[in-house]
């Protein structure tokens, strides 16, 4: 009898072991189909939810009660599947229509940003109306990953098959509308709604650009090249690459800098090693074996650990970022990809 309870508890989600602590680890398992939540204190999982089919990113809510999950397919699918991380459930997914293959994800001004690589855009849902209320092309192909400023001003993403990046920016006054605040039809005013105009800039970099991190400062941004093994600096203000460096990352996946901005992380499912490298220096410091191949890279906000999904090794390991040394690793399902770090507030 207990048998077959906890059977059905597996197979409807969550597996109550333990309450989600107020800072937390999520990872999502792409072969298992569901979202660990993770003790960082433990480095245990403490329950498992569905979330929904090919989960490949994740951002949780600034509150940390909630977390989204791009329902990716490569274009197969349309919807960003919502968990919540204190009742530890999965709740009813938003339906994105049209807007297929989302995959980036940011959490910013009180709503989910995403892109849909299918469709070639960049949008944005607001929990509170339970509506997508900003739809933006950018004419690239695989719009992939992106970036959203804390004033809502500028929005960057990565664009795989064009090998670019987009700088998406809002016009000073907001657009049309009555007054030099832009208010009235076709806008909210500057700043951070939706509406208005926007300008984009596309800026080249290298083949397979996708990964891709701002630096803490906002002054630079570093995009991780797939195909040519490089990595392309963009100059934020200037919008255009600055330098390009020759590391041998090639299959690179992601890139993350340090939360004090001294290193960078890139992360490759075309070997074994984590390449790490210094921000001022622009040089490789040192390489870590972390297994077969990695995809996502999680900072811990201290800055004392580095969380690396080896999605060919169904492990997340867990790398010291003083020693920068492997020190751990975690079983949060099979095939781990995003992470996403969650703060109760």
């Amino acid at each position: 009898m207990m048998r077959t309870i906890l059977t059905i508890a597996l197979a409807c989600g969550a597996v109550y072991a333990a309450s989600t602590p107020a800072n937390s680890l999520v990872v999502l398992s792409k072969a298992d189909q569901t979202l660990a939540i993770v003790d960082p204190a433990t480095l245990k999982v403490v329950a498992r939810m569905p979330s929904g089919p090919d989960p490949h990113e994740v951002v949780a809510s600034a509150d940390g009660k909630f977390a989204y999950v791009s329902n990716y397919g490569g274009g197969a699918y349309n919807t960003i599947t919502v968990i919540d991380l204190v009742g530890q459930k999965t709740l009813q997914a938003i339906d994105l229509g049209a807007l297929r293959g989302p995959h980036g994800l940011m959490f910013a001004g009180g709503k989910v940003w995403f892109t849909a690589e299918a469709a070639k855009v960049v949008g944005s849902y607001d929990p509170a109306t339970q509506k997508v209320d900003l739809v933006i092309g950018t004419g690239q192909n695989r719009t992939h990953m992106l970036w959203v400023a804390e004033d809502l001003k500028r929005i960057v993403t990565s664009n795989v098959s064009s090998a670019t990046m987009t700088f998406i920016e809002k016009q000073a006054g907001g657009g049309r509308g009555r007054g030099p605040g832009g208010r009235g039809p076709g806008g909210r005013g500057p700043g951070g709604a939706p509406g208005g105009d926007w300008d984009e800039t596309n800026v080249p970099v290298g083949r397979g650009a996708e990964g891709f991190d701002v630096s803490p400062d906002g002054k630079e941004i570093w995009a991780a090249n797939a195909q040519d093994g490089t990595i392309s600096i963009v100059d934020t203000a200037a919008r255009k690459v600055i330098a390009t460096l020759e590391v041998s990352v090639n299959g690179a996946n992601r890139l993350k800098f340090t939360p004090d901005g001294k290193l960078v992380f890139v992360s490759t499912l075309g070997g074994p090693e984590l390449t790490i490298l210094d921000a001022a220096t622009r040089k490789v410091v040192k390489r870590v074996k972390v297994g077969s191949g990695a995809a996502g890279i999680q900072m811990k906000p201290d800055g004392s650990r580095v969380y690396v999904a080896c999605t060919p090794d169904d492990y997340v390991a867990v790398v010291d970022l003083k020693t920068l040394e492997v020190t751990d690793h975690i079983d949060a399902g099979k095939q781990p990809d995003g992470m996403a770090w969650a703060v109760q507030r």
